[in-house]
């Protein structure tokens, strides 16, 4: 048996061995970045870098990184969908490629050091190629070299072993796939590779040669920098390497489910094995959510429950949480007990979550109790609607449902009280209408993968290091930036201040933004230390990991009125943003506020 703690460990310290510089989770919260609500993989705090910007850590990284996937949230339940998740990564920037990749994948997987898994049980996937890409031999050439038979090396195409571009252009290229054997039997017949027979194996490791940019014309044309990009995800990992294919089967998901189910202990005399058969889907959302919860409050760029954006998720998942352990009967208040079991399960990884555990076992319990008063007003609307007609329509139900966070079970509970049941079809076709919906708007703010470079968003994003020295010299050193999104139109600043800007408050920051334009003051980068960067004043989301390794961070300076951690982009002088306008002053959530602006 392998726990969680020890794949991450053994991981990180194999991957140190090889030169890595083992660099920290990077924040849920991408910083400065339209394109996404949360960080979705390893890969995406590293963009910059693997488009040649330098990396305070050098040329070889690896990470455990903290990531969130919200697509899914509504598949939550199964064996393996899950909306937080560890990616364990290593990264080559312009140094190693394919042939030293593949071996140390090979080396971790197969050495008794480290995993010690038998070759017998694994198996490889290269890519086919097609018009405009060749076959992927030598990665083949390369697994085959290191003991790998040719029967267990199976060729797909690129929605299969192809990584990018994130968007219609960027960098690319083939990838390999290594997968681990869950069919009957203890091995697979010669005729059996993940090609020929998907549904037995699992894959547990995904190497990516970016080696490809792809062209607006459609060419794919070699890259100067090539680049290595690898992800193991975690608990899929551990649930392999312990034989299952079920994630919340490992050692963490398990104490947190053993949390859940004690509560109903409690309150009640049910029998554990029994129990958790007849309500598996709904503890596996339980602890699925409130772990995912849990870990997006208790972040360096943490957002608590709202209703926009990161702030929206967070309070679907506790409040569809809370809705589930309502219908296996919790009757008590209880997402704080569960969050201090997942504290306590990754505190040790993750210290961030025992900075921030007064602040996240705070904000649930404030949620639990808005919740509760929702529900409330939600069965008085129900009431309403059934008192109209006799009877609760389908779209009544999502009605309730998307406007209250009334769930449809509750719904169909209280109408069989009453002998009416409802069209559940009915119900789906609107969920369905309203998903489209989300996720057409979803994929025009939020497109995924490379942030866009415009002129006009790098204007943008240069202007938010004005507004946020703007804000401190008015409201006071108190004010840090929370989150930002930036578009072609405008740009969006949310910064935590306890209080509603008056007018003046809000016309002296336009002004003095205006100030630094109209002074056109000069912008650079430097590459200093943390400490250095702390003497120099300089402002942001400080890594003291970073410190301890002796590491360099890019800081802007724009004059000398603004100083900020940031990766860019940004303009060369200040006169180049334009006039500043802010639109909009509002609230967020307790303590956060929102500028709305743009530039002319």
């Amino acid at each position: 048996m392998i726990t969680s703690h020890e794949l991450r460990k053994k991981y990180l310290e194999f991957f140190k061995a090889k030169g890595h510089t083992i660099i920290p989770s990077a924040s849920l919260i991408p910083e400065n970045d339209p394109t996404v609500l949360f960080t979705t993989a390893g890969m995406h705090p590293l963009v910059p870098y693997l488009l040649g910007e330098p990396h305070p850590g050098g040329k070889r990284l690896a990470d455990a990184q903290k990531s969130i996937r919200t697509t899914d949230i509504d598949e939550v339940g199964d064996n393996r969908h899950l909306t937080f998740f560890e990616m364990l990564g290593n990264w080559s920037l312009g140094d190693y490629f394919k042939k030293e990749a593949i071996a140390w994948s090979y080396e971790f997987l197969t050495d008794k050091k480290w995993l010690g898994i038998d070759p017998k049980k694994l198996a490889v996937t290269v890519f086919s190629g097609d018009a405009n890409a060749s076959r992927d031999e030598e990665s083949a050439d390369i697994w085959k070299s290191l003991g790998v038979p040719a029967h267990k090396i199976g060729y797909l195409p690129k929605k299969n072993n192809w990584w990018g571009p994130a968007g219609q252009t960027g960098p690319c290229g083939p990838d390999t796939e290594m997968f681990y054997w869950m069919g009957e039997g203890e091995f697979p017949s010669e005729a059996s590779n993940p090609a020929t027979d998907e549904d037995n194996w699992l894959e547990i490791w995904n190497d990516v040669f970016m080696q490809y940019n792809k062209q607006a014309d459609g060419k794919f044309v070699p890259l100067t920098q090539k680049n290595v990009d690898t992800g193991m995800g975690l608990e899929r990992t551990v649930a392999a390497l312990n034989g299952s294919t079920d994630v919340f089967q490992i050692d963490t998901f398990q104490a947190i489910i053993a949390k859940i189910i004690e509560l109903i202990f409690v309150q009640h005399s049910v029998l554990y094995k029994e129990f958790y058969q007849s309500n598996e889907r709904a503890i596996r959302i339980i602890a699925d959510h409130l772990r995912a919860a849990t870990f997006i409050i208790g972040d360096p760029r943490g957002v608590v429950p709202s209703n926009v954006d990161q702030g929206y998720i967070v309070r679907r998942i506790i409040r569809r949480a809370v809705r589930y352990g309502k219908m296996i009967g919790i009757a008590k208040p209880f997402i704080v007990d569960v969050a201090e079991t997942v504290i306590g399960q990754f505190g040790a990884a993750y210290p961030e979550l025992l900075e921030n555990k007064e602040k996240i076992l705070n904000e649930l319990q404030k949620e639990e109790e808005k919740f509760k008063r929702t529900l409330e007003k939600g069965l008085k609307e129900f009431e309403k609607m059934f008192s109209k007609q006799n009877a609760i329509s389908g779209a009544d139900a999502f009605l309730l449902y998307s406007t209250y966070g009334f769930p449809l079970e509750l719904s169909q509970e209280l109408a069989q009280e009453k002998g009416q049941k409802i069209d559940e079809e009915a119900f789906r076709a609107e969920f369905k209408k309203h998903q489209d919906l989300s996720r057409t708007g979803s994929e025009k703010k939020f497109h995924g993968g490379l942030a866009d470079h415009s002129w006009e968003v790098v204007r943008q994003h240069t202007a938010t290091h004005l507004v946020q020295q703007a804000l401190r010299d008015v409201l006071g050193n108190h004010v840090y930036q929370k989150g930002s999104n930036i578009t072609k139109e405008r740009l969006r600043f949310d910064f935590i201040h306890p209080d509603k800007m008056t007018p003046e408050q809000i016309k002296e920051t336009e002004d003095s933004v205006n100030e630094q334009v109209r002074l056109d003051l000069p912008v650079h980068f430097e590459m200093l230390t943390v400490e250095e960067a702390k003497a120099r004043g300089a402002i942001g989301l400080f890594d003291d990991k970073y410190a301890q390794l002796g590491a360099k961070i890019k800081v802007y300076f724009m004059g000398g009125y603004s100083k900020e951690i940031c990766g860019g982009p940004h303009v060369e002088h200040t006169a180049q943003v334009g006039k500043f306008k802010i639109v909009k002053e509002e609230a967020v959530s307790a303590g956060i506020r929102r500028i709305k602006a743009t530039v002319e």
